[in-house]
């Protein structure tokens, strides 16, 4: 059946809808938990070598970075988990290149070894991005451990308490919610301390609302949580 011809989509259906999360530097809420990983994303091309590695947990930011330094570098964006020998010459095509949730066991070591040797011969730059230090990984490529290892960190912690309010209210933004301040407050208090919570919690609350044909409330906010 043509996309043209297709009947309307249920609203109940629309729970299972991802919903568009902007990644713009004038989006990227700036506080003391991601402001040195900020300031070195924003200093490339004056790195102190070809690669950085941004660490840190779930819903911390990490996208959001590495989506504002592609925009500035033109970078391409490759899941670690799809890296192999065979694209490491066209991945560096560009000259700029994320590889994204680098995990122990989970990436090919002879593809990210030859990658990180080639965006070196070739004045390439390489962004990597992980929810773990590289120190702990058991890897079978001795010298890859060690290149890992030695990559510039720029690290990203917990939210405080006032990002996480942003954050909050940037996620309802971001599906067109206008909420109270009384219910990001109450939200903020009670959730666990990171962006992937805050995500999940605002998700939740969005789906929840519209099944039961409800208004976004500190009330309704409670009933979930409990």
């Amino acid at each position: 059946m043509p996309l043209t011809t297709m009947p309307q989509v249920p609203r109940q259906l629309a729970l299972a809808l991802d919903h568009a999360e902007s990644f713009s530097r004038e989006d990227f809420l700036n506080a003391p938990c991601n402001a040195a990983a900020l300031t070195l994303i924003e200093r490339w091309p004056d790195w102190t070598g070809p690669a950085l590695l941004l660490l840190g947990p779930e819903g911390s930011g990490k996208s959001h970075l590495a989506g504002i330094w592609g925009a500035n570098s033109g970078a391409r964006f490759l899941a670690a988990r799809a890296l192999a020998p065979a694209l490491v010459p066209p991945a560096l095509a560009t000259g700029a290149l994320v590889i994204e949730d680098l995990a122990p066991g989970q990436f090919d070591e002879r593809a990210l070894f030859h990658l990180l040797n080639l965006a070196r011969e070739e004045h390439a730059f390489v962004l990597l991005t992980a929810r773990s230090a590289p120190a702990g990984w058991q890897l079978a490529i001795v010298d890859l451990a060690s290149r890992l290892k030695a990559l510039p960190v720029a690290a990203l912690t917990a939210p405080d308490d006032a990002l996480l309010r942003a954050v909050l209210v940037k996620l309802f933004a971001d599906r067109q919610l206008a909420v109270d301040e009384s219910l990001v407050g109450y939200l903020a208090k009670r959730i666990e301390r990171s962006l992937a919570a805050a995500r999940k919690t605002v998700a939740v609350l969005d789906q929840e609302a519209m099944r039961q044909k409800r208004p976004l409330t500190r009330a309704l906010a409670a009933e979930m949580l409990r």
